[in-house]
């Protein structure tokens, strides 16, 4: 039987794409035994009914999948913040860093809107905190850097990012006659709304985005405090300075990370990030 992966998810279809064809299909009944739904980007194997119609009857194991926007076998997640309308927020972006790392997602940060302002120090600050360790790229209002359009390749990608900063623009400016619904910046709430039918995987780039403003918002339910610290990778280069092998970077003395954020060669944007995401895990166990 043929394998493909899905393209898109509508009403109960699963629209296949296998040999450059797409299929509509169904998915089995065992799957609704064993509570196991197919999502946009899982691999699949198909049964072929007649013409362009199947039914699914195996899903292969995923690398990742998220809830919000419901797609697994993510390569990469734009990160899209605004410099302005809304403000740009490092804490923010780490939440945003941080949820990815946590499900094995390559982070690439995109700023857009780099023409609304002309404050040249947080731009190189924002290099400076990042650049070393994800590929960090700035565009104006409605236009897309050129050199952005390269990362796609052989990539499945969605984009997350605080409402407002231009998801949904970055997607129509990429992948022209998408039309994503998008509407104008609440000034009251200070953010924007969008609206979506459906997900669906988007050529692009010899790659797929997901044509969707993929999340806005996130939580850490699932992430431990213990592995939080592993969320951020820059402090891989000073965990192995902390005197505690299980040292949470919090009160613990004689602490790697701690000393390189007092030493200037660790953000302490970063490290207050972490601090702050920190104790909303600790408070939501202690709620329950």
């Amino acid at each position: 039987m043929p394998k493909g992966i899905i393209i898109k998810a509508l009403s109960g279809f699963y629209y296949v794409k296998y040999d450059n064809e797409i299929y509509e299909t169904r998915a089995r009944g065992r799957f609704r035994k064993t509570a196991e739904s197919p999502l946009v980007g899982d691999i699949v194997t198909f049964q072929i009914e007649n013409e362009d119609q199947g039914y699914i009857t195996a899903i292969d194991d995923r690398d990742n999948s998220l809830v919000r926007p419901p797609v697994a076998n993510i390569d990469q997640v734009l990160l899209t913040m605004s410099m302005k309308s809304p403000d740009f927020s490092f804490y923010l972006l780490d939440r945003f860093i941080a949820y990815a790392e946590a499900h094995d997602i390559e982070p690439v940060i995109v700023v857009t809107k780099i023409d609304l302002t002309d404050d040249k120090a947080l731009e190189d600050r924002i290099r400076e905190v990042y650049g070393g360790m994800y590929e960090v790229f700035f565009t104006e209002k409605d236009q897309v850097n050129d050199a952005v359009e390269h990362i796609f390749k052989d990539k499945l990608s969605v984009l997350a990012g605080q409402s407002g900063v231009g998801k949904s623009t970055l997607i129509n400016t990429l992948v022209p006659g998408t039309e994503l619904i998008t509407n104008k910046i609440s000034n009251a709430l200070n953010r924007g709304k969008h609206t979506t039918r459906h997900v669906e995987l988007i050529e692009i780039g010899g790659g797929y985005i997901a044509d969707t403003p993929g999340f806005s918002t996130i939580d850490f339910e699932m992430i431990d405090k213990y592995n939080l610290m592993y969320c951020f990778r820059d402090f891989n280069d000073y965990i192995a300075g902390c005197k505690f092998r299980e040292c949470l970077h919090i009160n613990e003395p004689k602490c790697g990370v701690k000393k390189a954020v007092e030493d200037g060669t660790l953000s302490e944007t970063r490290y207050q990030s972490y601090v702050q995401i920190y104790e909303e895990i600790e408070n939501r166990k202690e709620r329950y």
